[in-house]
């Protein structure tokens, strides 16, 4: 869970720099990508851990 609370304070910060300074668009880019790949690692950990559990 740090590592998903790291990736999304980072992105977030990235697409705010991004966006305030003028002639960053490749930073805004890069912190949508981080979100982006931040999300997909969320779902993969919640459907890897919904497929270990043992049946009752």
């Amino acid at each position: 869970m740090a590592l998903f609370l790291i990736l999304l304070t980072a992105g977030i910060a990235l697409v705010a720099i991004g966006a305030a300074v003028d002639g960053m668009l490749y930073l805004m880019s890069v912190g949508v990508l981080l979100l982006i790949a931040d999300l997909l690692y969320l779902a993969a950990r919640s459907i890897w851990r919904s497929t270990r559990r043992p049946a009752r």
